[in-house]
């Protein structure tokens, strides 16, 4: 058995969810695998309802696939498919970004700040999972930020998408860089400067599909 989440004052359903989302992003549950719900259940030492409706979540979000009598199956990775991800991405990514520049609430600024901070200290150790739990954190700073829910719900399965193409296919060069965007976008969200946190999104989505590309082509 795992554990499902270090804060236990999470929701039951809600430690399912990022639990397994975790391990599907760091391919834990390999791309195109089978499970079933009773070893996810055991896995994550939770009960029955919250890993079911974190099961059902994740489908929505195309990570998984529930097969009446077959089991669930883990979504497959095929490298053009992350080119894919991206271009959804950008548009409502600068979205957010330039939302979040005009609403950012001192909250939402601590949490940025908590995200660059362990984006930074990932770098310096060259911890990749580490880097991808500050990412995710800097992902639910911008929802939180933005406050445009409708925005947020589309961005957030192709975030995971896209965490998932990058630890398959580049987690292991350029985090430095990766880092630098991100806290490009951050500080200018900080700053109020809509303009500029639009730019650097959209900066960002360019380096990201340049991965994607490479990716495309090996």
């Amino acid at each position: 058995m795992i554990s499902a989440s270090n804060d236990s004052s999470e929701p039951a359903t809600a430690r399912a969810y990022h639990a397994l989302e975790r391990m599907i992003v760091t391919l834990e549950l390999p791309p195109g695998s089978f499970v079933t719900e009773g070893a996810l259940i055991d896995r994550l030492g939770l009960g029955r309802t919250p890993v079911r409706e974190a099961i059902q979540r994740l489908a929505w979000e195309g990570l998984l696939e529930v097969r009446p009598r077959a089991g669930i199956a883990v979504a497959p990775l095929h490298a053009g498919d992350w080119l894919r991800v991206i271009d959804a991405r950008r548009g409502v990514e600068m979205v957010l970004a330039r939302s979040a520049a005009r609403f950012v609430t001192r909250e939402a600024a601590d949490r940025f700040h908590d995200a660059a901070l362990s984006m930074q200290k990932a770098v310096l150790a060259g911890d990749v999972f580490a880097f991808l739990a500050a990412d995710k954190a800097m992902d639910e700073a911008l929802a939180l930020a933005a406050d445009n829910i409708f925005a947020a719900r589309v961005a957030a399965p192709l975030q995971t998408h896209s965490r998932r193409f990058w630890f398959r296919y580049r987690a292991q060069t350029g985090l430095a860089d990766s880092a630098a965007h991100h806290v490009a976008l951050i500080q200018s969200i900080l700053d109020g400067d809509e303009d500029a946190a639009a730019a650097d999104a959209d900066r960002l989505m360019d380096l990201l599909r340049g991965l994607a590309e490479d990716a495309a082509t090996r």
